[in-house]
């Protein structure tokens, strides 16, 4: 008889007695093995694994943890019964250090009284040596690497002695090298004797690292698979209910319109302003094109998209839009009179007000178009018709007509918002970064055929990706930077990861 560590029976989660997230699932995972939980955004990926960990309630069904059934009724009992989470985004202090994020809660005492800060980084020390997850404990979180904050969230849940980690999405916010390192860590806790529940949308991934992935669809669990008998293909189309076809460019001649160009653009890092971020740095987008930014993350990605957007100032350069020169425009008149649409990296931070609902963040950037406000009145019809188009048109799963508030939905639905309302708008230039950051591979295929459509109406798309795949895929021109500066430029067509990876480490094409 198989031994299973955790059984999660009948297990339904209604929300607000009308949104169902999970129905009838029964999810079982061995001991000792890594099991992916795969499925679309908004499947109820996330809400299953937040009811193991206790941040929910099910509506019905029964938990059992190493074979003893348990009413887990918060993450402090979830801890004692040895399973730990780390959440898709961050939950950290950012003023707080690394290592005081790491024992927030659980930290060791003197005299019941005074903090034994010594005894805590001893056993986190430990831990980053056993599991290879080196980190500088003493950094501020605010000012980590976003590699180096996932670390710490491994480390938090290992700090408390866990033998059962939930990775929520861990790889959605890492680069092709960090993402490399987690799944070595991954293996190596395995190896270890833990036991990891995987959730992800990368295929790749859960063909490297899981012994069996169990998929589901809109709340219910269509099967688990033995991944050694499984193809990546056979688990795409089980997970989205058909086969994926793959979007790629075909690769039209550009038109002669120069929309967006910048000349010797230098600037300082927006976390370290005595470091150059960007350094000379020379760019032109024409309409009907789109050029793709490649390379390591850090390397002058952020600067070039904090420039555009005017999220940054510059050191020196100059940037027009159209011939008008918009260095030392305003983040509002680049929307409104220049036409700059902007999918920003950070989706919390830069693309949408979490506490506002599905309708109102349709419109952040237009609430006062005419169409939408009138003399100071505003038209909340007009936005929600706007607001439903895009909900249907990108397929934002539970966004309850527009009147969802957009915290309660999954990331992959937060960033379909914003796709859907940038792509949606009147615009001639667009600055991509991270498009599809935690989407599953149906979504991605839509997105990029939205893409490539934007192209094909004559707009001027920069494509900002660490995916070398959707470079690859949607590129007519890619240019490499290093260090803030360009490396080199080649055409997307025919263009081979190898040349692109060599030229991101330095090399000159």
């Amino acid at each position: 008889m198989e031994k299973y560590i955790i059984e999660m029976e009948d297990i339904w989660m209604i929300f607000n007695k009308t949104i169902i997230a999970n129905k009838k699932v029964n999810f079982k995972v061995k001991e000792g093995e890594i099991h992916a939980l795969v499925g679309e955004n908004g499947a109820g990926k996330s809400t299953l694994m937040s009811i193991l960990f206790g941040i929910y309630q099910q509506t019905k069904g029964v938990i059992k943890v190493k074979g003893k059934e348990e009413i887990i009724s918060n993450p402090i009992k979830a801890n004692r019964l040895g399973i730990g989470m780390v959440h898709q985004h961050f939950k950290m202090v950012e003023i707080f250090s690394l290592w005081e994020n790491i024992a927030l809660g659980a930290e060791f005492t003197k005299l019941n009284e005074i903090i034994d800060i010594k005894k805590i980084k001893t056993k986190i020390t430990k831990i980053m040596n056993r599991y290879n997850l080196k980190i500088d404990l003493d950094k501020k979180t605010s000012n980590a690497s976003v590699g180096s904050k996932q670390k710490a969230e491994i480390l938090k849940i290992l700090y408390r002695d866990v033998d059962i980690l939930v990775f929520d999405e861990p790889t959605a916010v890492l680069t092709p090298q960090e993402i490399d390192g987690l799944l070595e860590i991954m293996l190596e806790l395995q190896k270890n004797g833990k036991t990891i529940i995987f959730i992800t949308h990368k295929m790749a991934e859960i063909k490297k690292v899981a012994n069996r992935a169990t998929v589901i669809r809109r709340g219910e669990v269509i099967d688990t698979y033995d991944m050694k008998k499984t193809s990546i293909e056979q688990l795409t189309e089980a997970m989205v209910g058909r086969k994926v076809v793959t979007t790629k460019n075909s690769y039209e001649s550009k038109t002669d319109n120069l929309v967006l160009q910048i000349k010797n653009l230098t600037m300082k890092r927006s976390s370290n302003n005595k470091v150059i971020g960007l350094n000379n740095f020379n760019l032109d987008v024409y309409g009907g094109e789109i050029v793709a930014i490649a390379g390591v993350e850090g390397n002058g990605q952020q600067e070039i998209a904090e420039a555009i957007s005017g999220m940054a100032k510059i050191t020196s350069g100059i940037i027009t839009m159209n011939g008008d020169d918009i260095t030392n425009e305003n983040i509002a008149s680049r929307y409104s009179v220049h036409k700059i649409g902007y999918v920003p990296e950070d989706r919390h931070k830069h693309g949408i007000v979490l506490d506002f609902n599905v309708s109102q963040n349709t419109v952040l950037q237009d609430i006062d178009n005419p169409k939408f406000s009138l003399k100071k009145f505003i038209n909340f019809s007009a936005i929600q018709s706007y607001a439903q188009n895009i909900i249907q048109k990108f397929d934002v799963r539970n966004a309850a007509a527009g009147f969802a508030i957009t915290r309660q939905l999954s990331g992959g639905n937060q960033q379909k918002i914003i796709l859907g309302r940038e792509l949606s708008r009147e615009t001639s230039f667009l600055l991509i970064f991270q498009p599809t950051r935690g989407l599953d591979v149906g979504s991605i295929e839509f997105v990029h055929s939205q893409i490539l459509k934007a192209k094909k109406e004559g707009k001027a798309i920069l494509l900002i990706s660490y995916e070398l795949s959707e470079v690859l895929s949607l590129a007519d021109r890619i240019v490499v930077v290093n260090s803030g500066q360009k490396i080199g430029e080649i055409s997307g067509k025919n263009a081979k990861k190898e040349t692109i990876g060599k030229m991101m480490l330095g090399e000159k094409d």
